[in-house]
């Protein structure tokens, strides 16, 4: 208590409304890319991040968090990531389907991406947290604004580091260090924002978020109280949740 880490950035509705222009023409290119090759890419930033291990342990014990629990955090972080990679060429046949119609034609219903995801991590979870609301958004080939824990920013910092050298394109992820009572209305309200989570629960910033994400119908997710190291909270209904159901209708020749 008292000592002195680190001086983490303060991002103001300035930041953000930059972020959301970085995401958004990225969305193309990144949506764009084979779901293959999206996951090839997400096992890369696991790996960059198995070679500094260490430094991520360092980091959390700094943070007030033992060894053991730096450990976890870390191991079960790198693991979550290699989990939604290999989800990332699969997913689009769990959730797809042939529907059956009363007329000549095909019907096909597939998930696709929103766009620009706005998320604003969970505040008690250092690494792991914010690690599995972004993977799961990207690897449905969404770009994603993030706001990281205010208490725990370090470490969204260091990620941001393994993110760019990683093979992740500039723009995919953006992730910002503040505070959410600040911003998040600002994530909310903002009109070229697809979609929002909040992981949280403050009833007022709840809200908050609902009211002002209702402008342009943003999609709305609240994650309240999960224990993101528990694996029963990884699965592919977390991709879909960044996902809208597109449906195809095709006629029948004769």
């Amino acid at each position: 208590q008292g000592t002195l880490i680190a001086n983490v950035c303060r991002a103001s509705r300035k930041d953000f409304r930059n972020a959301v222009q970085y995401a958004r023409n990225a969305v193309n290119g990144w949506n764009g890319k084979t779901a293959y090759n999206r996951g090839q890419i997400l096992y890369r930033i696991a790996e960059t991040m198995e070679y500094r291990k260490k430094q991520f342990t360092q980091e959390l014990i700094l943070l007030g968090l033992t060894k053991k629990e730096a450990d976890a955090e870390v191991n079960g972080s790198i693991d979550r990531i290699v989990y939604y990679a290999g989800w990332a060429d699969k997913y689009q046949q769990i959730f797809s389907s042939v529907n059956p119609v009363s007329s000549s034609h095909f019907n096909f219903s597939i998930p696709e991406y929103q766009g620009v995801i706005a998320i604003i991590a969970p505040g008690n979870s250092p690494l792991c947290g914010i690690i599995s609301v972004i993977i799961p958004a990207i690897v449905g080939g969404n770009t994603v604004v993030a706001l990281a824990s205010g208490r725990y920013p370090l470490t969204a910092i260091s990620f941001a580091e393994v993110l760019e050298t990683s093979d992740v394109p500039n723009g995919v992820i953006n992730i910002l260090t503040g505070y959410e009572k600040e911003l998040h209305e600002h994530f909310a309200s903002h009109m070229d924002v697809n979609g929002i989570i909040y992981c949280g629960d403050d009833t007022t910033i709840t809200q908050s978020i609902q009211k002002n994400a209702s402008y342009n119908v943003k999609r709305v997710k609240i994650y309240k109280s999960v224990k993101w190291l528990n694996t029963k909270n990884q699965s592919p209904y977390f991709i879909l949740d960044n996902s809208e159901i597109k449906t195809t209708w095709h006629p029948i020749g004769k």
